[in-house]
Parts: C-alpha cells; sequence; structure tokens
C-alpha cells in the first residue's frame, strides 16, 4: 500500500513538474532578456542579423535543455565558444577557484585543476563585487597567460555564474586567437545558466518532497522556504591546501565573541582599526576567508542548517564540514597575526547559529 502510494504521488510531481517546465523555460528567457537586452541590443555588431539572434536563442535553449548541473555546464561553455575564442569555468569551493572544464584552448586539459588566482586581480573584484569584470590580460592571474597565451585583443572577461545569490563558479572568456568577442551574449548564457541551475534544484527538492514520509506543517513550511542545492562540482574538490586558496568576499563582518551556551553573540568595534596597515589587512582578509568559508557550508548544506538549528544539534550534522573548514583557516592564517582571532568560530556562531550558540549541541567546542 505504502508503495503504490508513493508511486501515485511520483508520478503526480512528474506530470506536475513537466507542465511548468516549458512556460517556465520561456518566462526564465524572457526576464533574462529584460535584464540583458539593452547592453544585448548595444553589443552585437552591426553585421549580426536575425540569424544571429536565432542563433542566441537556441544557445539559451540549449542550457535549459540540460536535465543534470553538469549537463546545464557543458552547455554553457559549449554555447560560450560561439561567443568568443576561448572560455572556462572555474569552480569557487573551499576558498579557491579551481579549473573544471575549458573550450577553445590549444591544451583544454590543462585548464582542469588550474588553480586560479583569487587574492588580487580581477577574479578578487569578481568574489568581492558578484559582477561581470572586464581587464586586460594581464589583471588575470600571470600563471594563467603564462600557460594559455594572450588573446588575440587585449580584453577579457570574467563573469560569475551566481546560484541563490552565491558565486558557485567563475567563467572566462576572451577573444582566443581569431578576435571574437561578444561580451553581451556571454552575460546572457551565463546568467541564463545560474537561473535553470536554481530550477533544476528545486525539480530535484520537489521529488524528493514527494518520496517523504508525512511532515508536520512546521517543517513543510520550512522546507518550502530552504532549498537545498545541490553541488554541481561535488567530484570536483579541491584540496585546502595551496598557495591560491584565499577568496576574500567583501562584506563588513563584525568581530563576535559568545559568553556561554544559548548567549547571544556581542559585536564588537572593528579590531583592525587601532592596528597596523599590514595587521589590518591580515585581519580583514581572515574576516572575509572565515565567512566564505562559512557561507559555503550554509550554501550547500541548507537543509540540514534549517534541521540543525531545530533540533539543537547543528555541529554533529556539520561537524566534517565544520572541522574542514577550521583546519582550512588554521592553515592559511595560523600564523599570522590573525591568529588569535578565530574568524572562523565567529562565523560559525554569527552566521550558522545566528548569534544561539545552543542551536550548536553540546559537542561543539570554541
Amino acid at each position: 500500500m505504502e508503495k503504490d502510494l508513493k508511486q501515485v504521488i511520483d508520478a503526480a510531481v512528474s506530470r506536475a513538474l513537466e507542465s511548468q517546465l516549458p512556460p517556465l523555460r520561456e518566462e526564465l528567457v524572457k526576464r533574462v532578456l529584460e535584464d540583458i537586452g539593452p547592453a544585448l541590443a548595444a553589443g552585437i555588431p552591426a553585421a549580426a542579423s536575425a540569424n544571429g539572434t536565432g542563433q542566441l536563442l537556441e544557445a539559451v535553449t540549449s542550457i535549459q535543455l540540460g536535465g543534470t548541473q553538469k549537463e546545464i555546464l557543458r552547455a554553457l561553455l559549449d554555447a560560450s565558444i560561439g561567443y568568443c575564442g576561448r572560455a572556462a569555468l572555474f569552480v569557487i569551493k573551499s576558498g579557491t577557484a579551481t579549473g573544471w572544464q575549458g573550450r577553445g584552448f590549444n591544451n583544454d586539459e590543462e585548464i582542469k585543476d588550474f588553480s586560479l588566482d583569487v587574492v588580487s586581480g580581477a577574479a578578487e573584484k569578481v568574489l568581492e563585487s558578484r559582477e561581470v569584470v572586464g581587464c586586460r590580460p594581464e589583471e588575470i592571474d600571470p600563471e594563467f597567460i603564462s600557460t594559455f597565451g594572450v588573446p588575440a585583443e587585449s580584453r577579457v572577461l570574467l563573469l560569475p555564474l551566481r546560484v541563490k545569490d552565491k558565486v558557485a563558479a567563475l567563467v572566462y572568456g576572451d577573444s582566443g586567437a581569431d578576435a571574437r568577442m561578444d561580451e553581451a551574449s556571454l552575460q546572457l548564457l551565463v546568467a541564463s545558466a545560474g537561473a535553470w541551475l536554481e530550477v533544476i534544484s528545486l525539480r530535484k527538492q520537489a521529488h524528493k518532497d514527494g518520496f517523504g514520509e508525512a511532515e508536520p506543517r512546521e517543517a513543510s513550511v520550512a522546507a518550502q522556504t530552504v532549498m537545498s542545492f545541490s553541488d554541481p562540482f561535488a567530484g570536483h574538490a579541491p584540496a585546502f591546501a595551496g598557495a591560491k586558496a584565499t577568496a576574500p568576499v567583501m562584506e563588513t563582518a563584525a568581530v563576535a565573541t559568545a559568553t556561554g551556551a544559548g548567549a547571544a553573540v556581542a559585536p564588537a568595534l572593528d579590531p583592525a582599526a587601532q592596528m597596523s596597515p599590514e595587521d589590518a589587512d591580515v585581519h580583514r582578509k581572515a574576516q572575509r576567508f572565515a565567512r566564505l568559508l562559512i557561507d559555503e557550508i550554509k550554501l550547500y548544506n541548507q537543509a540540514k542548517v534549517a534541521e540543525g538549528r531545530k533540533k539543537k544539534d547543528l555541529y554533529d550534522r556539520l561537524k566534517e564540514d565544520i572541522e574542514k573548514s577550521r583546519a582550512a583557516y588554521q592553515k592559511r592564517y595560523g600564523n599570522t597575526a590573525a591568529a588569535s582571532a578565530d574568524y572562523v568560530t565567529q562565523e560559525i556562531l554569527r552566521s550558522l547559529a545566528e548569534d544561539d550558540a545552543s542551536v550548536m549541541g553540546g559537542n561543539f567546542h570554541r
């Protein structure tokens, strides 16, 4: 009986989703075009015709035909190469930007596992602003340009692939050898891919809800407001160690301390204000790195975070991720001027626990 009921629920959920996907695709294309349309019109060369616009629509459609995250990302790179000479995607994970796949390079395979510099230059600007950055080739990682060569034109693009307001990846584009670069079209493709990744994630979550046991109303409401985003790069997680492992995110983080279990986290003044410029810079980078690490835990474990807060066992559910983040932070800043600040623990309490240390559970130690 239970098996039959699950099959009926699964069929009903599938039919409902499939009936909504075509209009949802159209709505996504419409909204993206509304947002980027003016820039697109200005960015297409005079030689481009209605046929060129039709090709762009086909490219967007190919992305939205992807049924999995990897299919969407491969389609994005395949489509991008129609509007630039070379394209590459770099995964943002654990404070690094690691190569996933490339198109148009003489040595595409070398893109994989290449660690892009995110401490300075264009990548840092993108992660801080979460906006597209156009720059000269020398503003990209010098090692990247040395390895893969200088493009024909002196302008390259670095675009954030945003999923739920988080930068999940960076998309690199340049003119390659044939001086081909359509910036507005690339922006539209990346925006479409990010939007469709969220749709696929919602679809998977709906299927999971269809199979699950009946839940209390409170839990069901929470499930509707928390989208669990499956990591499309789960099999491509770089090691925490690395010479370029710091990815700053521009946010003003208040320093916080907790005085006991269940105590609210009390904000303090920025300790960097009374330091030398060098030490202040280290502290601020350490704060940003800690926030990036904890934001990443939240992004990829939203269901666990919601349930852990409710059951007050958040640390037990996220122990592995939390300890990896602590190890990454310690490796990067454990022997610096910021060593005594322990910004990771402060971010855990501020962001994960929402200023209530009791939700971490009895096994959490500061």
